[in-house]
């Protein structure tokens, strides 16, 4: 997923950050902005025990993917419903039969063919966030995921893989420039592409997770770690802004929408990290009450949080210091014929505490 702030591509600058003050022993390791879940993937890989959390809850669906499942799925609650579960020679590949299956579904016109596409010409809302098809294709595969869960034929794990690979997929064929403020006027290639239910990655061990889906502030009075990694949003850009059409998709709750682009009601989801008069208390708040031995603080040289802030904060939890790379910054799809960020470099840092 192209997704804003993405940590993707720094991922081994992160890991040789981290293993050179911590040492390269697999500790506790909590993600607290979790996102995507790049960083608690990258880290699960080699043996960290993952605490993981975001207040947006497509995000905890990723999460509850990538983070927690980690052992085979093997959907015996289906095997009456899709005979060919029965045939299957290896476990893992039972993934795939239940994915064919929900990609031979046919489409209803359900909530997001209803908002998020442009429907019949005489609709007043010409949502263009989605193909018909696709939008069709959505409904039909998240009702039939939730009616699953609801009889209870498929688990937990079970419920979050399949979720997880509809929200991965959709994304995909979406009709924006990477995010959701605002769709395209035309379909882009891309979009014009079928949605399918291509299988998202697992990655199989023995070890346990967890994975919340709440406030950080509120969430890191109730956790301890050894590392804590923080990601927060760096600007007045609100995740829960640009990523509605996928809350939605998550939820799947039927909101009530508002505008020409169909946005939700997310004012229990603002952070105040993107908040100027805020932000510097909010950060105090956390690093303050954080119970981990050391923080690691991704942040760039544009953030609202000054460098000095930011050093001011952390000396007094512990040692300080940083690393520091120059970076690529976010921009959008070069599909788009909006307006769009210049591709330029900005500087990413490191900041870290060894804590008293």
């Amino acid at each position: 997923m192209n997704y804003i702030g993405s940590k993707y591509s720094l991922l081994p600058f992160i890991d040789e950050c981290i293993v050179k003050i911590t040492g390269n022993k697999p500790s506790t390791f909590c993600d607290l902005f979790a996102g995507t879940g790049v960083v608690g993937k990258y880290f699960k890989r080699k043996g960290y025990r993952i605490i993981a959390n975001d207040i947006q809850y497509y995000s905890y669906v990723l999460n509850r993917q990538y983070i927690t499942n980690h052992k085979i799925l093997l959907f015996k609650g289906l095997e009456t419903e899709i005979p060919e579960l029965n045939n299957v020679l290896f476990k893992e590949n039972k993934i795939e039969v239940v994915c064919n299956y929900l990609n031979r579904l046919n489409g209803v016109k359900g909530f997001v063919y209803n908002n998020f596409c442009a429907g019949e010409k005489e609709k007043e809302n010409q949502r263009l966030y989605y193909t018909n098809e696709n939008g069709a294709k959505c409904d039909t595969i998240r009702i039939k995921i939730q009616q699953w869960y609801n009889e209870s034929k498929i688990t937990e794990e079970e419920y979050f893989f399949l979720l997880a690979t509809l929200i991965e997929n959709v994304d995909k064929v979406a009709n924006t420039a990477s995010v959701y403020g605002a769709f395209l006027k035309k379909i882009k290639a891309s979009a014009q592409k079928p949605l399918t239910m291509k299988p998202v990655e697992m990655i199989y061990n023995n070890q346990e997770y967890e994975v919340y889906n709440e406030d950080a502030n509120k969430l890191v009075r109730k956790i301890k770690t050894d590392i804590l990694y923080l990601d927060p949003p760096y600007n007045q850009r609100q995740y829960s802004a640009n990523y509605h059409v996928l809350e939605t998709i998550a939820k799947y709750d039927n909101p009530l929408l508002k505008g020409k682009t169909g946005m939700r009601d997310y004012s229990n989801q603002k952070s105040d990290y993107c908040n100027k008069r805020k932000v510097k208390d909010t950060f105090e708040d956390l690093i303050m009450n954080a119970d981990a031995k050391y923080i690691f603080l991704s942040y760039n040289n544009e953030g609202l949080l000054t460098f000095d802030e930011i050093k001011e904060i952390m000396t007094e939890k512990g040692e300080y210091g940083y690393f520091s790379v120059q970076y690529n910054r976010f921009k959008a799809d070069n599909e788009s014929k909006t307006r769009h960020i210049k591709a330029n470099f900005t500087t990413e840092y490191l900041h870290y505490v060894v804590c008293k």
